[in-house]
């Protein structure tokens, strides 16, 4: 059997630490650099940030709708660099968030999924808020495929505290004070049974600015699991709060930076990932 997507993202963890480069192609990122907001500059942005990122960290994470808004043409710009990374041995997440139900969830889970897909990914971002098992399929999918996902259980940004850390009122709630980010990662973590290794091919999206216990996020809960987190650098979290902001659970998290380190230039960018890279990797091991 050939290996989860669990156990190869525990192996680039364990060979380059938890660094996660975003490659999010703005106007003002793109101006920055000297490039045009055209689906030929948001190429040119994502495939530098391949070249500097490959051999230095283990995972880049394009966010899609910053090439979605230039149309075909940037779909087409966004499965280059797409492959690009996967060819330069990075494990790619596509920051997608999709959430749908019945077919339209099998045609997302196809298009960023499906091993030969134009848009083929590693992983991808999905919303459980039209209900957790609306995604039941596409987790079995991604997992018969090889294939991971994130789900959005207790985002960085704060207008959605009220949802995602609401008490469940139901019969299969667990004891009087369930919250909903808790049940999300408790019903997509039932993909991960009986995966090898020690963490499954289904995470979630906990943000590292957020007190992940109030969304009764606790390491019990998250145990096993993939933590993709952002929040870390400009958004505030600094590398060296990994152990406390997630404890023993922080060796499975996979820490996103995008602006912190994207801002420096193409000139400085590698330099950039290095030295944060370092950071990431002193916190666990320091």
């Amino acid at each position: 059997m050939s290996e989860t997507f669990g156990q190869r993202l525990a192996a680039a963890l364990e060979a380059r630490g938890p660094l996660c480069v975003g490659i999010d192609p703005h106007a003002a990122l793109l101006s920055a650099w000297g490039l045009n907001a055209t689906p030929e500059g948001a190429r040119e942005f994502g495939l530098r940030v391949v070249e500097a990122a490959a051999g230095r960290v283990g995972i880049v994470k394009p966010q899609v709708a910053f090439y979605e808004r230039y149309g075909s043409r940037g779909f087409a710009a966004l499965e280059d660099v797409m492959a690009a990374a996967r060819a330069a041995g990075l494990i790619v997440i596509a920051d997608a968030k999709r959430g749908d139900i019945g077919t339209t969830m099998e045609g997302y889970a196809t298009a960023w999924l499906e091993p030969g897909s134009p848009l083929e990914a590693d992983a991808v971002t999905l919303t459980p808020y039209l209900g957790a098992d609306s995604l039941r399929e596409t987790l079995s999918f991604a997992v018969h495929r090889g294939k991971g996902a994130f789900v959005l259980t207790a985002t960085s940004n704060p207008e959605a505290r009220a949802v995602q850390s609401a008490i469940v009122d139901d019969a299969q709630a667990v004891g009087d004070h369930e919250h909903v980010a808790a049940r999300v990662a408790h019903d997509v973590n039932q993909a991960n049974i009986g995966a090898p290794g020690a963490l499954g091919p289904v995470g979630v999206v906990v943000g590292a600015t957020v007190d992940r216990t109030a969304f009764g996020l606790g390491d019990i809960a998250l145990a096993g699991m993939p933590i993709l987190a952002p929040g870390f650098g400009a958004q505030g979290a600094d590398p060296a709060d990994l152990g406390r902001l997630f404890g023993y659970v922080a060796k499975s998290v996979v820490a996103n930076e995008s602006r912190s380190v994207l801002a420096v230039g193409p000139a400085r960018l590698a330099d950039r990932i290095d030295a944060r890279a370092e950071l990431y990797r002193e916190a666990l091991n320091g």
